[in-house]
């Protein structure tokens, strides 16, 4: 699955859950993927599964760890959650759904 383009803090930035940051969202937030989607999607999310998100997806496509965090602490972690939500839910829709508008226009 390509990689998630979207504006976040300072500028474009990739986005890209892999298998094995998936694991890692899911430990981190004590639930399945499933679980921390749909809560996300509901608007019934946690801040860690906003937080962790953002920051797994962005060192998923590319991002240096150390660079993901201190993105996060500057645009997520003192604003208000609501800010970030979009984000998230675009990140967790590309998981869960990947690209069907790219794949319909590609097929077009």
């Amino acid at each position: 699955m390509k990689a998630l383009t979207a504006f976040f803090g300072d500028g474009e930035h990739q986005f890209k859950l892999t298998t094995p940051l998936i694991v890692e969202l899911e430990s981190k937030c004590g639930a399945g993927i499933g679980t921390i989607a749909a809560r996300v999607f509901a608007r019934q999310f946690s801040q860690c599964d906003i937080v962790e998100t953002i920051r797994l997806a962005a060192i998923g496509a590319g991002m240096p760890p150390k660079r993901a965090a201190e993105m996060v602490a500057a645009y997520v972690a003192d604003q208000p959650l609501i800010a970030s939500w979009p984000l998230a839910s675009r990140i967790l829709e590309h998981v869960w759904f990947g690209e069907p508008h790219r794949e319909a226009l590609d097929k077009a």
